[in-house]
């Protein structure tokens, strides 16, 4: 391992800022538009008042059906049962004896969206920011020593089987992401007020990455990664090892801890390096993960985003200005629907919504009509897929509508869409402590 002076010169792509974009954010009737904050409101409002539980599209395995009927507890059953729920236009989970859950990582992802969210919209937002952080303390896995988090609900892959709660490197990673919004939005307000700062955040995160570096990093020659959905996995799963490089960058950043970067920038080369020449990644190497999807696209260019942010290096800025180029020219109709697929017109997914929202933002210099277009898919997002009651639907497919609430999938990843809309545009905080980066490792 040796050492090269690198560039520090700020990435194009991730500060770069022209005056048409300016002048486009500050008239883009969505950051404007009354309906975002009502939108929030209600949507808020209706996860409060469910405790921040829900049903998830995956969580058939909590069914008692399993435990009253041992002989159903088996791999085909289990994927038959799963895609029969994910898939009815009418959600039976009661029926099923299916409980709701509160899930890591959509506590996770509430956490990052009241961060995000001005007071105007949400009353009492710190004991909600506190109660946040306190739930995912004691949701973190019992079956690990380090700050570690799985999901609320077993899943039957093609050969193994996930139990529920066994941590796992996307549903830690997102949790320590959140963390480190907390601690750098605490981080900021520590000039005001002495008694902001919370280094537990800092401390669970720095966990996470721990876990992560020790219990899912491997290399095997050339290759490196880390392992998904279990230990011992040697997979490429593209968006989860960018996540995984991601939080690593940051944890970097304000810990000043080298371990951590060898390694993400060793696995964010990599996944560059499978990028295809019209800017698309596979979900996976895999032969059975070929597909080409919006919201993993989304959390790649994301990640390559965070990198370059976190460790001041345009290193990756041509890779993401391909991959959004792709992003932006296969992913939306000409009414702002998204699509989940490059190549498909159905299904719509309320992820799809959220994810296209939050990468039309985070790359809104790449294209001054980003911001628009955000707004466009909002307003499409609220004519088809909204419900007065205070959620969002699962999907619209070409002959119907599943009209199933799930807390994770849709409304946690809604609400994080709708405080970046109100959020004034913000880019994340430069100006929070952290360790600045001399030199990139060369792997």
């Amino acid at each position: 391992m040796t050492s090269t002076a690198a560039p520090t010169k700020v990435s194009t792509v991730t500060n770069a800022r022209t005056t048409k974009t300016r002048t486009k954010m500050q008239n883009s009737p969505s950051t404007m538009n009354p309906d975002v904050a009502r939108a929030a409101r209600k949507l808020l409002a209706y996860c409060q008042q469910n405790d921040w539980a829900g049903h998830d599209p995956y969580d058939a395995l909590n069914s008692r059906l399993f435990k009253a009927l041992p002989v159903l507890d088996s791999r085909i059953p289990r994927l038959a049962l799963t895609q029969v729920l994910k898939r009815s236009p009418i959600n039976v989970r009661s029926l099923a004896l299916v409980p709701k859950t509160q899930n890591p990582k959509a506590m996770a992802l509430f956490l990052s969206a009241l961060l995000k969210l001005p007071n105007t919209v949400v009353d009492g937002r710190e004991d909600l920011i506190r109660y946040m952080i306190d739930r995912l303390v004691a949701l973190r896995s019992s079956e690990s020593s380090y700050w570690a988090w799985g999901y609320s609900f077993p899943w039957q892959g093609r050969s193994i089987l996930v139990p529920a709660g066994a941590p796992n490197l996307v549903c830690t990673t997102f949790v320590g992401g959140a963390l480190l919004d907390a601690y750098e939005k605490q981080a900021c307000e520590q000039q005001r007020d002495q008694r902001c700062l919370d280094q537990r955040c800092l401390t669970m995160a720095v966990g996470a990455a721990e876990y992560i570096l020790n219990d899912l990093y491997w290399t095997d020659g050339a290759k490196a990664g880390f392992s998904y959905p279990m230990p011992g996995l040697r997979g490429e799963t593209h968006n989860a090892n960018l996540l995984a490089a991601a939080l690593f960058c940051r944890v970097y950043k304000h810990t000043g801890e080298k371990k951590f970067l060898e390694p993400a920038l060793r696995v964010a080369r990599q996944a560059v390096g499978k990028q295809h020449p019209d800017g698309s990644w596979f979900y996976g190497e895999h032969p059975s993960q070929r597909w080409i999807d919006n919201f993993h696209t989304g959390y790649n260019l994301e990640a390559l985003q965070s990198i370059g942010r976190s460790l001041e290096t345009a290193e990756f800025d041509s890779s993401m200005r391909r991959g959004f180029d792709f992003y932006r020219t296969h992913f939306f109709r000409e009414d702002a629907a998204p699509r989940y697929f490059h190549d498909r017109a159905y299904p719509l997914d309320i992820h799809c919504v959220a994810q296209s929202i939050l990468t039309l933002l985070a790359f809104r210099d790449l294209d001054p009509g980003n911001v628009q277009l955000a707004g466009s898919v909002f307003d499409w997002a609220m004519k088809h897929m909204w419900d007065e009651r205070g959620f969002f639907y699962y999907r619209v497919l070409r002959l119907c509508t599943i009209r199933t609430s799930y807390m994770r999938w849709s409304q946690a990843w809604m609400l994080l869409a709708l405080s970046a809309l109100l959020s004034g545009l913000e880019q994340p905080p430069n100006g929070t402590p952290g360790h600045k980066l001399t030199a990139l490792v060369q792997v």
